[in-house]
C-alpha cells in the first residue's frame, strides 16, 4: 500500500482532486463526492477536505461502513508512520468493549459452569461463524433469498446442525466443529454457545432461516419417532439433505395449542388430514411437517412429508422471507399412522415438552443479540461528540446504557443457572412442563 504524509494529502483539497484521511487510511473521494448520500458539500468543509478527518466521520458514521467493497475500493494508501487504530473483529476474536461478551468470556473473571472445553468450542464456533455464516447473511437479508446449499452442506460437515438440538447418542461417531471437542464431553452449555454465536452475526429471520425448524421440528421424531421413522427422516435432516418444520400455530390459535382446529381422521393404516397452519417457520422449503392435528381421542401429532394435498406460500413479516415463513395448506393429506409421534390422544404432551427446549434456544440467541445492542450503544455513545464531548458523558445516557446492562446480566446469570440444572437433573426428576432435559427420551 503506497505511503503518503499529511502535507501531501492536503494538496487535494478541491473539486475533482479531493482526499481525505480516515484512521490512518487515505481515500481519493474526487469521484465519490457528488455521490454522497450527505451531499458533497460535507466533504469540501475546511476540516474535512485534505484534512483528517477521522474523529468527524467516526461522529456520523460505524466502522464498519468502512468495511464494505464500494468504499474498500477508495483507498489509495495510508499515512507514512500511522497505524490503522480501529478495525473490525478478527475471525474467532473477542470484543473488548464492556458487556458485549459475556462474564465467562472476559479477562479476568471465572465461571463454574465453563471450562476450557467451552472456550475452545466458543474460539472454534465463532471463527466458523464469522467466516461461513457471516456473509451469508449479508447477502440473505438483502436479497431476501433462503440460506444457500453450500453453506447449509459445510454446517452439516461441522455438524452445526446435529449439535443445535443438543447433548446425545444422535451425536456419537461425529466430528464436531473439525474436532475440537468430542461428543461426549458436548453438554448444553456448548449448545448455547452455538446459538449465541449464530446470533451475534446473524439477523433474526437468517438466524431462523439457517434451519430453525429442524432444531425445533427434529426433536418430537426422536423423541416419539419409531425406530423405522428415525431411520427414514433423521440422517437426511441432520445431514442438510431434508428439511423439517414444526407445524403447530394456526390463525385459529397459537400459544393457545388446545385450540388448533386442523384435524386427522383415521382411515384404515391412514391419517387424513385437512386444515391450515399459519407462520410455520421453513415452511416455504421444508420436506417434512411436525404438525399438531385434532383427532377422535384428543390432540395428536404427526410427521407430514411434503406431497398430494401439502401447500405453502410464503407469508410477508416484519423481518426478511430468508426464513421462509410459511402459510401451510393441508387438502385431504393421507400419512401413515406410522408417522404417528407419540401416542394418539396425548400430542399436548409432546408438543409442550418440545416447547421448553425451543425457548431456552430462542432465549440463548436473545441474549447474545441483547449483547449486541449494548456494545453498538456503547460504542456509539463513545464516539458520537455532542456539545464537544462524547455523548456517554451525559448522565443520562449512562443511566440508560446502566439499566440496559442489568437486564442483559439478570437474564445472563439466569439464563445459566438453568442450563446447568438441563446438564445435571435427569429428565424423569420434574415433569415435561417444568424443563426439558434432554431432546431424545433415548438420547442420554
Amino acid at each position: 500500500m503506497k505511503e503518503f504524509t499529511l502535507k501531501e494529502v492536503q494538496k487535494h483539497n478541491t473539486e475533482g482532486d479531493l482526499w481525505i484521511v480516515i484512521d490512518s487510511k487515505v481515500y481519493d473521494l474526487s469521484k465519490f463526492a457528488n455521490l454522497h448520500p450527505g451531499g458533497s458539500n460535507v466533504l469540501f468543509a475546511e476540516s474535512v477536505a485534505g484534512k483528517d478527518a477521522t474523529q468527524i466521520f467516526f461522529g456520523l458514521h460505524r466502522q464498519e461502513v468502512l468495511s464494505k467493497p464500494q468504499y474498500i475500493r477508495l483507498q489509495i494508501g495510508k499515512i507514512q508512520g500511522q497505524e490503522e487504530q480501529i478495525r473490525p473483529l478478527a475471525p474467532g476474536e473477542l470484543s473488548q468493549v464492556p458487556y458485549a461478551e459475556p462474564t465467562w468470556l472476559s479477562k479476568g473473571n471465572f465461571s463454574p459452569y465453563y471450562s476450557d472445553s467451552h472456550r475452545r468450542f466458543q474460539v472454534a464456533a465463532r471463527k466458523f461463524f464469522m467466516e461461513v455464516i457471516q456473509p451469508e447473511s449479508v447477502r440473505c437479508e438483502e436479497n431476501g433469498q433462503r440460506i444457500s446449499q453450500e453453506v447449509v452442506d459445510k454446517m452439516s460437515e461441522a455438524n452445526i446442525i446435529a449439535m443445535r438440538l443438543g447433548p446425545g447418542k444422535h451425536l456419537k461417531g461425529r466430528t464436531l466443529l473439525g474436532g475440537v471437542i468430542k461428543p461426549e464431553e458436548f453438554d448444553y452449555f456448548h449448545e448455547g454457545i452455538i446459538h449465541a454465536e449464530l446470533a451475534r452475526v446473524s439477523s433474526r429471520a437468517v438466524v431462523d432461516g439457517l434451519l430453525a425448524g429442524v432444531v425445533i421440528g427434529v426433536p418430537p421424531i426422536l423423541n416419539y419417532g419409531s425406530q423405522e421413522l428415525r431411520t427414514k427422516v433423521i440422517s437426511d435432516a441432520l445431514s442438510g439433505k431434508k428439511y423439517v418444520a414444526l407445524a403447530i400455530s394456526e390463525a385459529f390459535a397459537g400459544s393457545d395449542v388446545s385450540g388448533l382446529q386442523t384435524t386427522a381422521v383415521r382411515d384404515g393404516d391412514y391419517w387424513i388430514v385437512t386444515g391450515t397452519k399459519k407462520w410455520i417457520t421453513n415452511g416455504t422449503f421444508a420436506d417434512y411437517f411436525t404438525t399438531g392435528c385434532k383427532t377422535e381421542t384428543g390432540f395428536t401429532v404427526l410427521l407430514i412429508e411434503r406431497g398430494p394435498g401439502v401447500t405453502t406460500k410464503q407469508i410477508k413479516t416484519s423481518y426478511s422471507s430468508v426464513a421462509g415463513t410459511a402459510y401451510v395448506t393441508f387438502d385431504k393429506v393421507r400419512v401413515p399412522v406410522s408417522h404417528t409421534l407419540g401416542q394418539v390422544g396425548k400430542g399436548m404432551q409432546v408438543i409442550l415438552s418440545n416447547f421448553n427446549h425451543e425457548r431456552w434456544m430462542v432465549i440463548a440467541c436473545s441474549i447474545s443479540a441483547q449483547r449486541l445492542i449494548v456494545e453498538e450503544c456503547l460504542k456509539w455513545a463513545t464516539q458520537r461528540m455532542v456539545f464537544g464531548k462524547p455523548l456517554a458523558s451525559q448522565a443520562v445516557i449512562r443511566a440508560k446504557l446502566a439499566a440496559m446492562i442489568s437486564r442483559v446480566e439478570a437474564c445472563q446469570n439466569w439464563y445459566e443457572s438453568v442450563t446447568h440444572q438441563m446438564n445435571k437433573v435427569s429428565r424423569a426428576t420434574f415433569s415435561d412442563s417444568f424443563i426439558r432435559c434432554s431432546p431424545s427420551d433415548e438420547l442420554q
